[in-house]
């Protein structure tokens, strides 16, 4: 532990940029690992009451099966339930509007991992160039008879450099893999989401079918 501490004084001014960096990428794959789950997004009663609907009173089950449960995909199914007699094309636009929006809370966080898989090296070779500076600063100042001062600036420089790459790869790997996710979740989203559609339009055709019989 003292021996990290003292690597961490070595590296200079940038690596409290670069901790911070560190301590957020920990905190957003925390987060998101258990946001992203999929039983978590993708409810099992939610979906098992899509596939098995088949008549307008099977609605309000499914409505109440929505309001217990919140997330994303309970969110979408539950607008599109409760707006079920509006006609297809206008109830397609407002699923496909609320998911949009749901979708947001989905990549939270994701953003910020990518902008710190790409400055996080970069803040390694600004320590870089600031320990390269000193080390020139030495010489100019005392010649290159001075051993220890020379390699206190190396050491910073290739202190920063390491540490920014050992954030920025994880993250960039991390950013992908959460990405990926997300837009698998999305698409599942989407597909039952249209499933859901159709059963509405179908329940909406029989309704006015009926209503003609009835004339």
């Amino acid at each position: 532990m003292q021996e990290a501490w003292l690597m961490l004084q070595r590296g200079g001014i940038i690596m409290i940029p670069l901790i911070l960096c560190s301590v957020l990428v920990v905190g957003i794959i925390i987060e998101r690992s258990i946001v992203l789950r999929k039983k978590k997004i993708l409810i099992p009663e939610i979906i098992n009451i899509i596939e098995t609907i088949n008549k307008p009173e099977d609605i309000h089950l499914a409505l109440s099966i929505c309001q217990k449960n919140q997330g994303a995909f309970a969110n979408i199914v539950q607008l599109g339930l409760e707006n079920k007699d509006l006609p297809k094309f206008e109830l397609k636009e407002l699923i496909t509007d609320q998911g949009r929006q749901e979708a947001r809370s989905l990549v939270k966080g994701l953003v910020v991992l990518e902008t710190i898989a790409g400055i996080a090296p970069l803040l390694g070779l600004l320590g870089t160039v600031i320990g390269m500076i000193k080390v020139f600063t030495v010489i100019s100042q005392q010649g290159l008879g001075q051993t220890q001062a020379l390699s206190g600036g190396i050491s910073e420089a290739l202190i920063t450099t390491v540490v920014g790459l050992s954030i920025g790869i994880p993250s960039l790997v991390v950013y992908n893999y959460f990405f990926d996710k997300v837009e698998n979740l999305i698409m599942d989203i989407e597909k039952f989401t249209s499933q859901l559609l159709r059963k509405l339009s179908l329940f909406q055709s029989k309704n006015k079918n009926e209503l003609v019989s009835g004339d």
